[in-house]
């Protein structure tokens, strides 16, 4: 070496040596922490059931007995320890620092020619490779050691002691240590304490929904202290009995007092006062009461009813802690009915309305606000004075309630003059079964003469006249609970099929919120009250459209082929475009710039009048490359979907055999199920797949994995097969079915490598690309066509996503459409919270393996 730095520059040379130290340093550091890693390990996990007090609770002779044990093993471990230190060389160095540089040049420097010697020729050579080498070690630098244990501690013994310090130093004491002492020399506390003095401990536990520490009296300083209402207070004495005593005046106990020197008391904090420990060693403290005050709730706001009959009221909620839950209850305000015509009886008796508050599904429950919406049409109480009252209650039983409003009951409005009528003698109908006698006599008189009446169609007057036989043939034998009920559905239906009816009346119900809209717009209405019609023009639209393509799906079976073609008059809209004239309608409201608005309006009608909802496909008969692409990959997503259900499954099976016990295969069919959606009552056929096969029949994780690796394939060949389409959607779409597959297959190396958990969490990340990539193979698709086809390629992006004519998703994307597995009419938040807290609790079971906790987890964690 001192030849190599003669023929090196001395800053290259003082650099090797520097790197050399280092690595020495290093190659000692790796020999130590492999000598002695089990030793410091032991160290660890002994000071750490220390801090923790287990000294404390055991016997003297096993005390005895795991202390020879632990400086035996020590000393072993020190031994074993030195046997395998070795001191690094200045060899062990370069070989090391050698081995991490290219063409070893250290070790290039040290070598000698072995020809050549007086060869001019050789020795320039020679010499042009030394300075190559030198030059190599200009910019050298010490490696990294090596300090990964693994190999050596396969179990993680270091891992486990360095967990159980961490435990210890949370919830552990440093003043343990001072007690080792006496407990080895025999003095255990609380049995020999006497030797020693009197001593004490005590302990103040908060109530469990506030989420406070405990607190350790002996680490109090005497003096002001703060306790929450409701706190537990635990204290022991130990030593000579009435060496140390305890009084109290924060329990406000007044029977069943113990003795001031009983070694243990316990007490329960009611109001402030003083707690005082007398005698060797005693403190004294004077208790301030933290009071758990009582909830409070508040109406934020009117209640309002939107066009469908929900009434929407916004409140909020606040607590020190948190709230729990919350009703409101509704109840008849009696002195405040007009008691006129049906409502002149007195009123059959009719328990209150009660219905749960909405609460945040995650997040802080101290303070929050949110908005009740529950729909109570159907009510006998529907736009009759109620009194609303709202409760809350915290964890500890306290209650909060809200100043009672008093408000008709919002409701659903009927336009209808005929549908209102029904809807009337139906709450009369359900106020007093004495009011038949009158209802089927206005019944009568309603349908009388139907070619001269007010019926629509023959459908409802024939309902009517039903309605009308069944109530008078029990009118004289009395009307049952049960048959009040069935009155009042049919009375509802009725009323429901002559307010919405079909097309046309659709159609009018938006022309007369079009109506109303114009002639606010002309008498200066308020900004509130335009607002209200402009939603009512929305959902009156939607109606309308909903109607339409209903009856268009219809007429579609009959239709041949001319009749599907497009009108030259007709004007082809989405969603959207409709969502944006109103929303400019609205906003020349706003401005005061009310002639365009109407204006506006007017073309919004026009529009509407010539509308013609069409479906890509509709026309030609047949499916364009992009529509039978959308098909396939739908197909894809579903047989996925029902293969991720069926691991599911089995990953219950496998650690609760009895789970699934008189339930059908929901799922199961063909390459892996249709979805969910069959046979959920579990009596149905739709345990079997196509197949004949019962789930988990002669299907193991191997079929499972084989069945996954064939869906991989079938994406291989869609992606393949699918016309080429430009443009950021184009692209993003087949990077989405790209990562989709990508998924799949590491879906399939889970479920072979039999990691079920794994594979379902993959299958979710490929089912969730596949549905960006189909959505984006939509844009792009509807793109190109409007593009190329001018104004009907936008008819063509329903077909081309999977979708109806308004955008919403179909039942072919592989997702619920409004009409099939989406909440209708329910509380969706309560419905979530529910299902949140069913997964809470199945992972919090013990007996449930870990690998399926840990799945349920990882739910909770993504949601």
């Amino acid at each position: 070496m001192a030849d190599q730095r003669q023929d090196m520059p001395t800053r290259t040379a003082r650099r090797v040596a520097r790197a050399l130290f280092v690595t020495r340093l290093g190659l000692l550091a790796e020999t130590l922490l492999r000598g002695f890693w089990p030793l410091w390990s032991l160290v660890i996990v002994t000071l750490a059931a220390t801090l923790m007090g287990a000294h404390e609770t055991l016997s003297l002779e096993l005390i005895w007995s795991l202390g020879l044990f632990v400086v035996g093993a020590a000393l072993w471990m020190t031994w074993r320890g030195l046997r395998k230190v070795h001191w690094p060389s200045r060899a062990d160095a370069m070989r090391r620092l050698d081995a991490t540089l290219p063409a070893r040049p250290l070790a290039a420097l040290a070598d000698t020619p072995a020809i050549g010697s007086g060869d001019a020729g050789a020795e320039a050579i020679w010499a042009a490779h030394r300075n190559r080498m030198t030059s190599a070690l200009e910019g050298v630098r010490a490696p990294d050691p090596d300090l990964r244990l693994a190999r050596f501690d396969p179990f993680g013994l270091r891992h486990i002691a360095l967990l159980a310090l961490a435990v210890a130093l949370l919830f552990g004491s440093f003043a343990r240590l001072g007690t080792v002492g006496s407990v080895v020399t025999g003095q255990m506390p609380g049995t020999a304490a006497a030797l020693s003095g009197p001593s004490w401990e005590g302990w103040v536990e908060p109530p469990l929904h506030t989420g406070k520490p405990a607190l350790y009296l002996p680490d109090l300083p005497a003096g002001p202290l703060e306790i929450i209402e409701g706190s537990d207070v635990l204290i022991r004495l130990y030593g000579t009995v009435g060496a140390l005593t305890v009084s109290e005046t924060v329990s406000a106990r007044t029977t069943d007092i113990p003795s001031a020197a009983a070694p243990e008391q316990t007490f329960t904090v009611a109001r402030a006062g003083t707690m005082v420990i007398d005698g060797p060693g005693g403190r004294q403290w004077d208790v301030a009461l933290v009071p758990d005050i009582a909830p409070e709730v508040t109406v934020m706001g009117e209640a309002t009813v939107s066009a469908r009959g929900e009434m929407s009221l916004p409140f909020a909620a606040a607590d020190d802690f948190a709230i729990t839950g919350g009703t409101a209850h509704i109840s008849l305000d009696l002195a405040a009915v007009d008691r006129r015509h049906g409502l002149r009886l007195a009123p059959e008796p009719r328990e209150a309305i009660t219905v749960a508050l909405p609460l945040p599904i995650s997040g802080d429950r101290t303070a929050f606000e949110e908005t009740l919406i529950e729909d109570f049409s159907d009510h006998p109480w529907a736009h009759l004075p109620v009194t609303i009252s709202l409760t809350v209650q915290d964890a500890s039983g306290q209650t909060g309630a809200a100043a009672p409003l008093s408000l008709p009951l919002p409701a659903r409005r009927f336009f209808d003059p005929l549908a209102a009528a029904i809807i009337e003698l139906r709450r009369d109908l359900l106020w007093s079964r004495d009011n038949a006698p009158r209802i089927a006599q206005l019944l009568r008189a309603i349908s009388h003469r139907p070619e001269e009446s007010i019926f629509q169609s023959e459908t409802s007057y024939l309902r009517l006249r039903t309605i009308l036989r069944r109530l008078e043939n029990t009118i004289p034998y009395g009307i049952t609970d049960e048959q009040q009920a069935d009155y009042a559905k049919a009375l509802w239906d009725l009323a429901l099929l002559l307010e919405e009816g079909n097309l046309d009346d659709a159609l009018e119900n938006m022309q007369r919120a079009r109506d109303r809209l114009a002639e606010a717009m002309k008498n200066g209405a308020s900004p509130e009250e335009i607002a209200r019609l402009m939603q009512e023009l929305r959902e009156a639209t939607q109606d309308y459209l909903r109607e339409l393509a209903r009856q268009q799906n219809q007429d579609r079976e009959n239709a041949d082929e001319t009749e599907r073609q497009f009108s030259e008059n007709s004007t082809t809209l989405n969603n959207d475009d409709l969502q944006r004239m109103m929303d400019r309608i609205q906003d020349l409201m706003e401005q005061g710039r009310m002639a365009e608005a109407m204006q506006a309006l007017q073309e919004f009608q026009e529009m509407m009048e010539n509308m013609r909802v069409t479906q890509g496909g509709e026309g030609n008969g047949e499916q364009s490359p992009g529509d039978r692409a959308m098909r396939d990959l739908a197909d894809t997503l579903r047989n996925q979907q029902g293969l991720s259900d069926e691991a599911f499954r089995q990953l219950q099976e496998r650690f609760n055999p009895n789970a699934n016990r008189g339930q059908s295969g929901e799922n199961t069919g063909r390459n892996g199920g249709e979805g969910r959606g069959q046979a959920h009552d579990g009596t149905g056929d739709g345990g079997a797949g196509q197949d004949g096969r019962t789930p988990g029949e002669g299907r193991g994780e191997g079929s499972l994995a084989e069945r996954q690796q064939a869906l991989r394939d079938q994406l291989d060949s869609l992606r393949r097969t699918m016309p080429d389409q430009t443009g950021p959607e184009g692209q993003a779409a087949g990077e989405a079915l790209d990562r989709a597959g990508e998924a799949m297959d590491e879906a399939e190396q889970a479920l072979r490598g039999d990691d079920l958990a794994e594979a379902i969490d993959r299958q979710a990340e490929a089912m969730d690309e596949m549905r960006d990539g189909m959505r984006n193979l939509g844009e792009a698709i509807a793109r190109n066509q409007q593009q190329g086809q001018g104004q009907q390629g936008q008819d063509m992006r329903g077909a081309a996503q999977g979708t109806d004519p308004l955008g919403r998703p179909g039942n072919n994307s592989g997702r619920a459409g409004p009409g099939e597995d989406a909440l209708q009419g329910e509380d969706v938040y309560r419905q979530a919270r529910d299902l949140l807290d069913e997964i809470r609790r199945r992972a919090g079971e013990t007996e449930r393996s870990e690998e399926e906790r840990s799945y349920l987890r990882r739910l909770l964690d993504r949601f």
